[in-house]
Parts: C-alpha cells; sequence; structure tokens
C-alpha cells in the first residue's frame, strides 16, 4: 500500500507484537493476550499484516465521513437561524424550538457542537454549585404555592419595564398562575389568588418573601382593638390570607424560596427570547404570548405529585370572590349618614334593618375594578354619591380658576374681521 500510513498508539503496540511473532520470539497465543483479544483475531490480523503490512492494522473507516454524519448545509442552517432568529435561545430551548418550528430534528448535544464550533455560546451563565440540603416535596398540587414577583427587562428595551407575578406549586413544580404588571403589587396578588380560587381551588399555604405586600415591617402601630385582643396588624394581603384560611409561610431567604427563583431563571431566559421572537413591545402582547407559552412550560417542566388527589379547597356554594378580593378599610359614619373616602363621599340609604347609620362602623370595599361598596356587620348597604361639603366645592372651584385660560390670536383671514369691517364702515 502506496503512501503515508497514520496508526495511533494502539495499533503501533499491534505491529510490535506481530514483528515478534513474525521472528518467533512469543507464540501466537501470548501475543493474542498481549493484544487483548482472541487467538482466532490474532491470526487474521497475522495474515493481513503479512498481505499488506503496517497498513492493514489501520482502522479502515480512517478519513472517511461517518455515514450518520450532519449535513454541513444543515450545520450552515441551525448557526444561521441561531444567530438571527432565535438568537439568545439557550442550547436546550433552540432545539426544542428547530423541532417544533422549523422541522429540524437533530439532539441537542449536535447543536451544543455545531454553535460551540462555530464560536456560539450558550447565553445563559450557570453559578458554580454549591453543597445544599434539598428539602422534600409537598406530596398533595395544592399544599404549598410559592409566589413572587419578578422586576426584569422582559422586553429588552421594545418596551416598558415590567413585573412578573406568578406562582409555582410545590408538588408539582407547575405554574398554575402568572401574569405581567406595570409593577409588583397588592392588586397584582389579590389577582393572582383570585384566578386560582376560582380555577382550581383555594390552596392551603402560600409561601411568600418578607415584603410589606405580605406583612406589615417595621415600627407600624396597631389600632386599639387589635392591642387590646392582642392581634398583629395585618396588610390587605395577609388579612385576605387570614380570611380564606390560607396559611402564610414567610422566607428568610432568597434560597429558601428556591423553586420559584429558578421558575425566573427559566423564564428570563426562555420567555423573553419568545418574547423577542413575537416582537412584543406592549403589555398587552406581553400577556398574550405569556399565556401560550405557560401551557408548553408546564407540559415541559410540570412533574407528577407523589399523591395524585388535590389538596386545593373548593370555596361554598354561596361563597362571593368580590367580597374578598377587595380592599378593605374600616370608617365612621358622619351623623349626616356620609362615609368618607378619600375625595369621594358616599350617601347611606336607609334600610329595613335601620334608619340611620350615624357613628356606626363600616367598612369600605374598594374591589379590583375601581368601584365602591360599604358593609355593615356583613351586610351591603345602599348607597348613592352624597353632595361635597362646601369647602370641598370651594377648593374644586379655586382649581379650576387658577388654570390659565389659553388665548389664540384669529388668524387675519377670521370671518370675524370681515364683519369687524362692515361694523365700521356703517358707523363711519
Amino acid at each position: 500500500m502506496e503512501g503515508k500510513v497514520t496508526l495511533n498508539r494502539k495499533e503501533q503496540r499491534r505491529v510490535g507484537v506481530l514483528v515478534e511473532v513474525e521472528k518467533g520470539l512469543i507464540t501466537g497465543r501470548q501475543a493474542a493476550g498481549m493484544m487483548d483479544v482472541s487467538l482466532r483475531q490474532m491470526r487474521r490480523l497475522l495474515a493481513a499484516y503479512r498481505k499488506e503490512g503496517i497498513a492493514a492494522l489501520a482502522h479502515g473507516n480512517r478519513d472517511r465521513k461517518p455515514y450518520n454524519a450532519i449535513e454541513d448545509s444543515l450545520r450552515q442552517q441551525v448557526v444561521s437561524l441561531a444567530s438571527s432568529k432565535y438568537t439568545g435561545f439557550n442550547h436546550q430551548h433552540l432545539t426544542e424550538s428547530l423541532a417544533e418550528r422549523e422541522d429540524i430534528f437533530i439532539s441537542r448535544s449536535s447543536v451544543r457542537n455545531i454553535l460551540l464550533g462555530a464560536g456560539i455560546r450558550s447565553p445563559r451563565k450557570r453559578r458554580p454549585p454549591k453543597h445544599r440540603s434539598r428539602r422534600e416535596r409537598y406530596p398533595k398540587e395544592g399544599m404549598l404555592l410559592q409566589i413572587d414577583g419578578s422586576p426584569h427587562d422582559w422586553l429588552e428595551g421594545r418596551g416598558p419595564r415590567l413585573s412578573l407575578i406568578g406562582a409555582i406549586d410545590d408538588a408539582t413544580s407547575s405554574a398554575p398562575y402568572a401574569r405581567f404588571q406595570e409593577q409588583e403589587d397588592s392588586r397584582g396578588y389579590f389577582l393572582m389568588l383570585r384566578e386560582i380560587t376560582i380555577k382550581q381551588g383555594i390552596p392551603q399555604a402560600l409561601y411568600h418573601d418578607r415584603h410589606s405586600i405580605f406583612q406589615v415591617n417595621g415600627d407600624k402601630s396597631s389600632s386599639i382593638e387589635d392591642e387590646l385582643t392582642g392581634k398583629q396588624p395585618l396588610s390587605q394581603f395577609g388579612r385576605l390570607m387570614e380570611e380564606l384560611g390560607i396559611i402564610s409561610i414567610s422566607a428568610n431567604s432568597p434560597e429558601a424560596k428556591g423553586r420559584i427563583e429558578r421558575l425566573w431563571g427559566t423564564f428570563q431566559d426562555r420567555l423573553t427570547s419568545e418574547l423577542r421572537l413575537a416582537g412584543t413591545k406592549t403589555i398587552e402582547e406581553a400577556n398574550q404570548v405569556l399565556a401560550e407559552f405557560l401551557p408548553r412550560y408546564n407540559q415541559r417542566f410540570a412533574i407528577e405529585a407523589a399523591e395524585s388527589e388535590l389538596a386545593y379547597i373548593k370555596p361554598d356554594n354561596g361563597f362571593k370572590p368580590d367580597e374578598f378580593f377587595c380592599f378593605k378599610y374600616p370608617r365612621v359614619v358622619g351623623l349626616d349618614n356620609v362615609v368618607r373616602f378619600g375625595k369621594q363621599r358616599l350617601q347611606l340609604l336607609p334600610s329595613d334593618e335601620r334608619l340611620s347609620y350615624a357613628r356606626c362602623k363600616v367598612s369600605v370595599h374598594e374591589r379590583l375594578d375601581g368601584s365602591l361598596a360599604v358593609y355593615y356587620q356583613d351586610r351591603c348597604l345602599n348607597t348613592r354619591p352624597a353632595p361635597l361639603e362646601p369647602a370641598r366645592i370651594r377648593e374644586l372651584v379655586l382649581s379650576v380658576a387658577t388654570i390659565p385660560h389659553l388665548y389664540r390670536k384669529p388668524a387675519t383671514d377670521h370671518p370675524w374681521f370681515g364683519k369687524y369691517r362692515q361694523f365700521v364702515d356703517k358707523q363711519g
């Protein structure tokens, strides 16, 4: 065989053993043991060596393209898509997107090797692992939900900065709710818990951080009634959890609620790429993309709970969501049966139970749609807007009077000038 032959170390050792066999220094059985092959295979190698020389020991597929190798055109297509349409997708997400949207079915490892060969690294940076003790999951879905908000530049400068409010089930890692808000506030968590309660039921416990949305922090003074009864002051969302019978659990560190922190990591990687792919620029468009993304996320990442029975508590038949999912403020009715709430005045109307509610302690419910309702002893009272006080009317009049009047000189061809000239001519 003409030409240069390249042998690896294993093949070079075999050549040395076969040379010793040819010289009669060792037996065939000894040579087979030294090459770690059977005696029959050793004889095949010896016969090929005698016929073709050392070239017979070189592997037959050397310098040949494997039959299952990925075509260069397909490699270029993957690199082109990863550099343009799917910019920022991690290797696993890109592999799934290529299969779902481009009908390109190759393994994640192949995608990774193609991209690394082209100098494209995965955008997701991973921290070195730390040793932590793993907590056992709750056995049933609905026993514990971790809730949190993630303020992030989700639109990557194409639109406003948004906060994603969501929840993840501890037993299944499924996300029962997620929605973009302009900011993380109590109203967003009210909407979240309302939708979960209506669709699935009341969760047994909520795991959250120590944000003032969930608990009263600092030295905020409590009411006299709370001090006499020994009750701790509650935030609006804390009051809601207490009314629904939900156990409130506060986390002491971000690592303690690691499940939802990892959820945000996945969303900031995958969902951000999906929003970029859709060209999303507004919060409405972002929530549309999220509504399509969330079921696919749950199908991909959710697992089966240890016990199939759901732990969500179904509300009673007479359950009225508007009476729970609202902001409640105590007020004392005035002598004229008017309740003040901010700049609004509500006139209480007489009912069959009593004609006057003067000096009564009532609760004003500010519902999520902005409407107001007044409750007395768990009964909704009939109200209508009340006339404003004279001082308030004067305040409004002064505020209108201080608005500068804008004066604009009419154009010279305005019809008024023609009428004015006619009037002047008649007088003259």
